[in-house]
């Protein structure tokens, strides 16, 4: 039999000398009882969907983390404010009893969202941005915007005077646009006239997976535009598609890229930048609707996420870059509090379940199967 690709990768990884959070000060080699702590996390990007996926699922992202920011793609999608608060309110229902997690709501762009909905989405204090879906760009995007400039001006003037930031989809939906290089074509295109028109207007460029979204960020003033950074593409490549026979479960939007791009987003992440922050974009499907001759895009990786973001920064010999990337850089970009409390990492391998079943079917998770080196949990 062969092996798994997600196998394969995990063996690939050496171990390497890492800090030692106990005594910053110190380098250790590998200890197999290695602990660290750092202050909470979020995730800035986080599907939780509906029904009894939400119900399967929201444990997951709040055992790990304190906020997360909750994508709008619902069927029907999130438009309004009373919408957002309404659903808000269901995600509140589904969390266990002893729960504090603190979902951060947003609105899904149309071509005809309006100026005023800018305003009671800022007032109501529960909507935290507003998500740019190119029409047909990813799961549940059909009501998305179809002309950004010639449409939603006003909005994006509004979101200005209400400093409401923008959360980009960042892929052009060309069908002449080869699907690698739909990031690359939509900074062109898209988002850098969008900042050079908006200055002003705070960006967060969902996802990215190229070393041209990293150098457009880069290239940008800080506090002004940032980007959230995915597992999957931190940790995978193209190759993890089709290693093995073709995986649907290592399929999301924007699609996985080259090994040269993977490695530019760990370099981006691990240096240091506050321009980077964890967004999991962990997005749950149920396997019938992975499995299948035309398999949904998304990758739920909310179980693993922080260990395979541990592991990617213990192997750059930078875990004392970690915390600032899961637990600051975030809620600074938008201006709300750090977290008061700590999580613990543990250098323990732990086997991630096959699947999570829930009422209608089940879900398998990012490293179905596999150990995992890197175990979280609350302090």
């Amino acid at each position: 039999m062969l092996a798994s690709p997600n196998s394969r990768l995990m063996r690939n990884i050496s171990r390497i000398p890492v800090v030692n959070f106990r005594r910053k000060s110190s380098l250790k080699g590998y200890s197999a009882n290695m602990e660290l702590s750092i202050t909470r996390p979020d995730d800035w990007h986080l599907h939780l969907r509906d029904g009894d996926v939400l119900n399967a699922v929201v444990p997951h992202s709040a055992h790990h983390f304190g906020r997360a920011i909750v994508m709008p793609n619902l069927k029907p999608p999130i438009t309004t404010t009373a919408a957002a608060v309404a659903y808000r309110e269901a995600i509140l229902k589904s969390l266990p009893a002893d729960s504090d997690f603190n979902p951060l709501m947003t609105l899904y762009l149309t071509d005809t969202t309006s100026p005023m909905e800018i305003k009671l989405a800022r007032e109501s204090q529960v909507v935290y941005g507003v998500k740019l879906y190119p029409a047909g760009a990813t799961t549940n995007s059909q009501d998305g915007v179809t002309d950004l400039f010639g449409k939603c001006l006003p909005v994006l003037q509004e979101m200005v005077e209400h400093n409401m930031p923008l959360l980009v989809h960042g892929e052009v939906t060309n069908p002449e646009v080869d699907m690698f290089d739909r990031e690359k074509v939509f900074i062109e295109t898209v988002l850098r006239p969008l900042v050079q028109k908006f200055p002003c207007l705070k960006v967060v460029m969902e996802h990215v997976t190229t070393m041209d979204a990293v150098k457009f960020v880069e290239s940008c003033t800080e506090g002004s535009v940032a980007a959230t950074v995915t597992p999957q593409h931190l940790f995978l490549n193209r190759n993890s598609l089709f290693q093995g026979g073709l995986q649907p479960h290592n399929y999301c939007l924007p699609v996985l890229k080259r090994e040269i791009h993977r490695q530019a987003l760990v370099s981006a992440v691990t240096s240091g930048s506050k321009r980077f922050f964890l967004g999991t974009d962990s997005a749950p499907h149920d396997r019938r609707r992975k499995e299948c001759s035309c398999g949904c895009a998304g990758i739920y990786n909310a179980p693993v996420a922080l260990s395979v973001y541990a592991k990617v920064f213990e192997k750059e010999n930078a875990l004392d870059k970690l915390e600032a990337f899961t637990s600051f850089n975030g809620p600074d970009f938008y201006g709300l509090p750090r977290n008061n409390s700590k999580i613990k990492l543990s250098k323990t391998p732990w086997k991630v379940p096959e699947s999570f079943s829930y009422a209608s079917g089940d879900i398998v998770p990012m490293f179905a199967g596999e150990m995992l080196d890197w175990l979280p949990s609350p302090l």
